[in-house]
């Protein structure tokens, strides 16, 4: 059994121990735990059982907690089946819309139209959408439906027809996880060590290797918050790691160097955010919009006023992915010449064939003082192209992490060479990683110029990466590089740039 449902098996069992007596719990079916066709229709028929409102209230939570319980018994081919089943036999009755939506068409006057209306409203509630609104009245009932969107989504791929189940869930789960429910909590090494198991288990960004490490993590300048919701209020949805420095940080493994000296909190004068983990699958997708980072913005400045500048310091996970496939395409910008030479030059050195993937797969490549050299340029420039990069669907970056944080009123303010090299950091991103900062004035504006026509908030040393041959800003930008003329120190300074 999957593991999230099998600790999901007990701590429902306890929580609805109170609804669910003897007798429900000889209601539920014999079934096999892959649920072949014969025990779906078993399955169908207690699914219009809960459907039906005989027995009052009362009788329809004890229905809903049946078939709740009997999900969790269920292998993943089962469990498989029974959300087919659901998509199958309870969506929209597609009769019903088109009946009344010509009726509507129909109508005289307004009275008519709003009445008409009504029941368009009411004929576009699927059966499918009140049975997983029933659950939401039984205790921990939004963990089992955030925990079943989370199956869902691991099995669209195969399943096309759950997406209209995704869109259900989505709906309902986003309505009920309003940003104004979330409540905020600090987590130190005080806190329930139940919490803090969660902490290193949940920790999606840089992995939390021991105890020891955690508790690194959690010393006087570093900062941790977790986000709860009412009614999930032992698991959090999304914890918040921060680092409490003097200036960026441009190394993950510098600011999760445990044996690196501690800097005093209130001497401190930048916060870098630098995990942000969601914990919940099952609300991919899901935005808490701009909430969270200003409320954790808004709390260190009211507890640390010396602190002046609030910045990330991201992966930049699809990187190198785009990089391979930036290489396989049609060569013919200088771009691309420059970097292809760059590349051929080092994978010389690292007696490797002049492919991307063969060059970045060489152990430790960039330990080789010369083979980091000649990639450096190229790959900060191919760096600063990606993250400009939009989707052809929505005009948005392709980079998940950039779209969070600029969709957040952030701007990107840095690239890192060789910020993270660990194995993960080098797979994804070749180790590069960028700073997001935000600029308390900046972020309503960005968040504007973002949801509006996508904008990109970038500071100029960013933006002088990006080199286009046939543009005379750039060819102005390279000069100015090449040149020491007229250079200014603001790319150092992160408060004047």
């Amino acid at each position: 059994m999957n593991s999230r449902f099998s600790f999901g098996w007990e701590h429902l069992r306890r929580a609805w121990g109170g609804i669910l007596g003897a007798d429900d719990l000889n209601r539920l079916p014999k079934v096999n735990r892959d649920l072949p066709s014969a025990d779906a229709e078993r399955v169908k028929h207690l699914m219009v059982e809960c459907l039906s409102a005989r027995g009052g209230e009362v009788s329809a939570r004890q229905r809903a907690a049946v078939l709740g319980e009997l999900y969790l018994t269920l292998s993943e081919t089962g469990r498989r089946n029974f959300l087919a089943t659901l998509v199958d036999n309870f969506s929209v009755d597609r009769e019903v819309v088109k009946t009344t939506a010509r009726k509507l068409l129909e109508t005289a006057d307004d009275q008519s139209f709003q009445k008409v209306a009504g029941r368009m409203r009411e004929a576009l509630i699927s059966p499918q959408q009140q049975l997983l609104t029933q659950f939401n009245a039984l205790p921990e009932g939004i963990k089992f439906l955030v925990d079943l969107r989370a199956d869902v989504l691991s099995f669209r791929p195969s399943q096309p027809q759950l997406a209209v189940l995704d869109r259900e869930l989505k709906y309902l789960l986003a309505s009920w996880f309003d940003v104004g429910f979330l409540s905020v909590q600090r987590i130190s090494w005080q806190s329930p060590a139940a919490l803090l198991e969660k902490l290193m288990a949940y920790e999606a960004v840089h992995a939390i290797n021991s105890w020891s490490d955690l508790h690194n993590r959690l010393e006087s300048d570093r900062r941790c918050y977790a986000f709860f919701h009412p009614g999930m209020s032992d698991e959090p949805l999304i914890f918040i790691e921060v680092a409490l420095v003097d200036g960026l940080a441009s190394s993950v493994q510098e600011l999760l160097d445990e044996s690196a000296p501690e800097t005093t909190a209130e001497e401190a004068n930048t916060a870098i955010f630098y995990s942000i983990s969601n914990t919940q699958k099952g609300l991919q997708g899901i935005s808490f919009g701009p909430f969270l980072i200003k409320q954790v913005v808004t709390s260190l400045r009211q507890q640390l006023p010396n602190l002046k500048t609030f910045s990330t310091l991201s992966p930049i996970p699809g990187f190198r992915r785009w990089l391979v496939s930036y290489f396989e395409q049609t060569l013919g910008t200088a771009e691309q010449e420059t970097a292809l030479q760059a590349l051929t030059e080092a994978a010389g050195l690292l007696k490797v064939a002049v492919e991307p993937e063969s060059v970045f797969n060489a152990p430790q490549w960039w330990e080789n003082p010369e083979v980091a050299d000649l990639l450096k340029e190229s790959l900060l420039s191919l760096c600063a192209r990606y993250l400009h990069e939009l989707r052809e669907k929505d005009q948005a970056p392709v980079d998940p992490v950039a779209r969070f944080h600029l969709g957040n009123g952030a701007r990107i303010e840095r690239l890192n060479w060789l910020g993270d090299t660990s194995a993960k950091g080098m797979l994804e991103s070749c180790g590069l990683m960028v700073n997001y900062r935000y600029q308390l004035k900046e972020i309503e504006k960005n968040i504007e110029s973002y949801a509006v026509s996508k904008e990109i908030a970038s500071a100029s040393r960013v933006r002088n990466l990006l080199r286009d041959e046939d543009d005379e800003q750039g060819q102005l930008n390279r000069l100015r590089r090449l040149l020491p003329i007229g250079r200014s120190n603001s790319s150092t300074d992160v408060e004047q740039s």
